[in-house]
């Protein structure tokens, strides 16, 4: 049974139909368990207090805002290759689910910056190449929004994502290139010298999962929602040649 099936936009509509309401209610499941889990029943941390606490939106908003990018390059790459269509909607649709978990993740990581740094924002390597890829994110999708023929926004968006992962890969592996700046190493490691205690750890996986089962959601939904306005888009073009 080939994935590439899914690529037909009536079988991905099909699909997607019964798959999203439960992947939202599972998301909506994990988040709760998660955050309350993690913000009213862990106990504050011997350096930072209750300060700690933010990880449970920062970490993982920052994690699905780098791999949300990543995401919307492999489906670009689809693009370019194959010209699945439904590959360069889902990247359109990702676009302001990604940019939305970077703006958290800009907010969240300022508010834990200013009590533990003694300021909002410093140039740090992994905060400057997240704000670039903030930025990427914006221009991806005002590209999109300029150009009226979709195939040729799909092909000029899909070569930003590709420019635009450079920076990607910069923030998730900022802090392994330039010791020297301010931000800490990952909080979720394979080395288990280098994780959070378990007391946060288990909150902290869960919410992660509510996280990601969010933006696989939104996502669907979402590229559903820029399948129909294609076809509209489709339908308005024959109305004007006929």
């Amino acid at each position: 049974m080939s994935i590439w099936r899914y690529a037909n936009p009536a079988k991905f509509m099909a699909t997607t139909e019964r798959l999203v309401p439960a992947l939202s209610w599972l998301a909506a499941v994990a988040l709760a368990v998660g955050l309350v889990w993690g913000f009213f029943f862990t106990p504050d941390d011997y350096r930072q207090g209750s300060t700690v606490k933010i990880i449970y939106l920062h970490v993982p908003a920052a994690l699905i805002a780098i791999n949300a990018w990543f995401m919307m390059l492999a489906a670009s790459l689809i693009w370019l290759i194959r010209r699945h269509h439904v590959s360069a909607l889902a990247a359109k649709a990702a676009a302001p689910v990604g940019v939305t978990m970077t703006l958290i993740a800009l907010v969240t990581g300022a508010v834990w910056g200013q009590p533990m740094w003694g300021t909002w924002w410093a140039w740090d390597p992994r905060l400057t190449s997240f704000l670039i890829l903030f930025l990427f994110y914006l221009g991806y999708m005002a590209l999109w929004s300029a150009i009226e023929d979709p195939d040729t926004a799909a092909d000029l968006t899909s070569v930003l994502c590709l420019v635009g992962s450079v920076f990607a890969v910069l923030s998730r592996y900022a802090v392994n290139f330039w010791n020297q700046g301010l931000h800490q190493g990952a909080s979720l490691s394979l080395d288990a010298e280098e994780n959070v205690a378990d007391v946060f750890y288990l909150p902290l996986l869960v919410a992660i999962g509510g996280f990601v089962l969010l933006f696989i959601a939104l996502v669907l939904q979402r590229t559903r929602t820029e399948i129909r306005a294609r076809r509209l888009h489709a339908l308005r073009l024959r109305e004007r040649m006929a």
